[in-house]
């Protein structure tokens, strides 16, 4: 029986000499997987591309798996944490269509950084078992999405506010990540937000 491929980090950074440690090793992840591709990749490549022994990097990350998952989180954390900061702002004058112009923008800026690791990462999220843990990521996303539908319920249309979050959610990231892999020519072409966002508030307002 083949042993199971460990994805979790073996501890977390705590000082600051760590943590600095740690993002130069997830920036070096970043780099090989665009420049060599996933199955090229190794913990000893991206060990020697951070500038860090191979010993340090395992301290941190007991395999490629888990330095890819590690991207992957960090992504999809700093998306999160963009809604929550949306979420706190409360925003109670803007309309409708700025609020979900600026979650699309959102969207799409952080895809425009580097289309090309991007597209690295979401192959191998299934690869890597990742899937479970993300979508705990994502049920938070959603839980925020409804609330702030349902703080806007007299002013849209859907009464099914939890499947309005999950099809909103699922438009939004269907369009960027498509964007991603079959046209990254259009992460710069402020038309995809404009559409995007026209394609949402007809949906909500209709």
């Amino acid at each position: 029986m083949a042993a199971l491929t460990v994805t979790s980090p073996r501890k977390e950074p705590r000082q600051e000499r760590a943590k600095a440690t740690v993002d130069a090793i997830l920036l070096a992840t970043a780099r090989v997987l665009v420049k060599e591709g996933y199955d090229r990749a190794s913990t000893n490549r991206v060990a020697d591309a951070a500038g860090v022994s191979v010993g340090s990097l395992y301290q941190y990350f007991p395999s490629k798996e888990a330095l890819v998952l590690a991207l992957i989180e960090r992504h999809s954390r700093q998306m999160l944490a963009f809604l929550e900061a949306q979420a706190a702002a409360g925003q109670p004058d803007a309309s409708l269509r700025d609020v979900v112009r600026n979650v699309v923008h959102a969207m799409v800026e952080a895809h425009r950084v580097d289309p090309r690791l991007h597209r690295v990462l979401m192959e191998q999220v299934p690869r890597i078992g990742a899937l479970k843990r993300l979508s705990e990521l994502d049920d938070r996303a959603l839980d925020l999405i409804r609330a702030y539908l349902e703080a806007r319920r007299g002013e849209i249309r859907p009464k099914n506010l939890k499947m309005a979050a999950f099809l909103l959610a699922s438009l939004v990231e269907a369009v960027t990540h498509g964007a991603v892999l079959m046209h990254p020519e259009y992460l710069v072409d402020e038309a995809l937000i404009d559409e995007t966002t026209d394609v949402i508030c007809r949906y909500l307002l209709d």
